[in-house]
C-alpha cells in the first residue's frame, strides 16, 4: 500500500480559523494522512485571513514563503483556503501559479472531526458563522456568506466530546454569537443552548463567551453568566466607538446612551465582571474631537481589557467610498495615544487584584514559573498570571493563588495550600 502524503498547516488570523483547520486536519487524518509541522509536510496549507490589510499582507507573504520551499523540492504541493481565495479566488490564481488549489468558504458543520492545534486543555467551540450585522467597515458579510447557526444537536455532539476528553476549557465562538439560532429558528436561542450545554456537561470546568454584540446583551444572558459558575464573569463586547455620529456611520445600531446603559447594567448584574472590549480609530472622518471623546469614555469606563484597531480601508466596504478618509499617520498617532492610556488603565484594574485570591488556569511551564490564566483572561489575547509552586502543576489544571505583584497587564501569584491556607 503506497504511504500517503505527510500534511501540515499554518492556521492564520482568529479563533474561527483555528477551528476550521482543526477540522480540515481531523478529516485527512480520517482519510489516513499524517499530521505534521509545516517543515516537514510534503503538502501545505495555508488557512488564510483577509479581514484587514495587515491580515491579507501576512497571508500573502506566507503564501509566498511556501512558494519557494515548493520550487526547492521541499514541499511537494501548496493549497490554499479560507477568506482570502473566497475574496480574491481569481486575481489569486493569476498571480500566484504556484499554488496547486485554492479553497474558499467551508461549511460551518463540514466535519465533526477535530486534530486539535491548541494545547490539549482548552478549545474553541465555533457555533456560528457569518454575521447578522453588516458594518460599514467590515468585510465578513462578503467573505462569510449569510449568517448561520450550527443547529444545537450538533453543538450538544461537540461539546460532549469535548467534555468526555475532560478538557478544561471551551471558548464558544462565532462573529457574532449573540445572533445564535436566528437563522435556523428565527429567533435568538443562546441562553437556551447555553443552559442545555451545562447541563449536557460536567467536566469542562470554563466556558467563556466570544464576541457579544452590545445591541443583543439580554438580561437573561447576563443572569445565567451571573449565576453559572462554569461560565466566566468575562463580556467580550466590541463597542467600536462611542461617537454617535460615528457609530451611525459605521452601521452600529447602537447609540452612546444605550452603550453606557448596558456597561451599568452589566457591571450591576455582575458585580466581578471583566469587559474586554473592541474600537476602531481613525475611521473615515473622525474628527479630533470625537476622538477625544472616545478617550474620555475609556477613562470614565475603564475596561478590564481592551484591543484598539486602526482602520482599514477595505474594497467591498460601504466605508471605502467615504469622504475624509484618514491620514495613515494621524492613524498611528491615535492609536498610540490609546494603547497608552489603557496601559494605566490595566494597571490601575490590577491593583485591585493584590492580596486577592483566585483560581487561575495552568497553561504551560516557562523559565521556572507556571503561566496561569484568571477567569478574565483569554487564550492569546489577554494577560497572564505568572505562578510560583513548590508542587508540580500540570497545564489543565486548576489551583488556587495569591496575588502578589500587579504589572501593567499580568499579576504574579503563588500557589495556596487550599486544605491548609497556607502559601507554599
Amino acid at each position: 500500500m503506497k504511504k500517503k502524503d505527510k500534511i501540515g498547516i499554518l492556521s492564520l488570523g482568529c479563533p474561527r480559523n483555528l477551528v476550521d483547520s482543526e477540522n480540515i486536519l481531523g478529516r485527512l487524518n480520517l482519510k489516513g494522512y499524517s499530521i505534521t509541522d509545516i517543515d516537514k509536510a510534503d503538502i501545505a496549507i495555508v488557512n488564510t485571513c483577509s479581514f484587514i490589510e495587515s491580515a491579507k499582507r501576512e497571508s500573502i507573504e506566507t503564501i509566498l514563503d511556501l512558494i519557494e520551499l515548493k520550487k526547492e523540492g521541499k514541499i511537494k504541493k501548496l493549497i490554499v483556503y479560507g477568506c482570502l481565495p473566497q475574496r480574491y479566488g481569481e486575481i489569486l490564481k493569476d498571480e500566484l501559479p504556484g499554488v496547486d488549489a485554492f479553497v474558499g468558504r467551508l461549511s460551518l458543520s463540514h466535519s465533526l472531526d477535530r486534530f486539535a492545534l491548541t494545547a490539549s486543555h482548552y478549545a474553541y467551540l465555533k457555533i456560528c458563522e457569518g454575521c447578522v450585522n453588516n458594518c460599514s467597515f467590515c468585510v465578513i458579510p462578503r467573505i462569510k456568506g449569510k449568517f448561520t447557526s450550527l443547529d444545537i444537536d450538533s453543538v450538544l455532539k461537540r461539546v460532549e466530546a469535548f467534555d468526555r476528553k475532560k478538557i478544561s476549557e471551551i471558548n464558544i465562538v462565532g462573529q457574532d454569537i449573540t445572533g445564535y439560532g436566528i437563522d435556523l429558528y428565527k429567533d435568538i436561542r443562546l441562553v437556551e443552548l447555553l443552559g442545555k450545554i451545562l447541563k449536557k456537561t460536567k467536566n469542562i470546568t470554563w466556558f467563556r463567551l466570544l464576541y457579544l454584540h452590545p445591541s443583543r446583551v439580554s438580561d437573561d444572558l447576563l443572569k445565567l453568566i451571573r449565576d453559572s459558575e462554569r461560565i466566566c464573569k468575562y463580556i467580550d463586547l466590541p463597542v467600536q466607538h462611542i461617537n454617535d455620529r460615528l457609530l451611525k456611520l459605521m452601521n452600529r445600531n447602537i447609540k452612546k446612551k444605550a452603550i453606557l446603559t448596558l456597561i451599568d447594567k452589566i457591571r450591576k448584574i455582575i458585580p466581578d465582571v471583566a469587559i474586554r472590549t473592541s474600537i476602531i480609530t481613525g475611521f473615515p472622518s473622525e474628527t479630533d474631537g470625537e476622538f477625544k471623546e472616545l478617550l474620555r469614555f475609556m477613562e470614565e469606563v475603564k475596561f478590564e481589557r481592551l484591543g484598539a484597531f486602526i482602520y482599514s480601508r477595505e474594497e467591498d466596504t460601504s466605508a471605502y467610498g467615504f469622504k475624509n478618509q484618514i491620514s495613515q499617520k494621524i492613524k498611528i498617532s491615535r492609536f498610540k495615544q490609546i494603547m497608552s492610556l489603557q496601559q494605566k488603565i490595566s494597571e490601575e484594574v490590577n491593583k485591585k487584584f493584590l492580596g486577592k485570591e483566585m483560581k487561575v488556569l495552568v497553561d504551560e511551564k516557562d523559565d521556572g514559573r507556571y503561566l496561569c490564566r484568571s477567569p478574565f483572561d483569554a487564550p492569546e489575547v489577554d494577560g497572564l498570571v505568572y505562578v510560583s509552586s513548590k508542587k508540580v502543576l500540570k497545564p489543565g489544571e486548576f489551583v488556587r493563588v495569591k496575588i502578589i505583584d500587579t504589572l501593567e497587564y499580568d499579576l504574579a501569584g503563588t500557589r495556596l495550600d487550599t486544605d491548609k491556607n497556607i502559601v507554599v
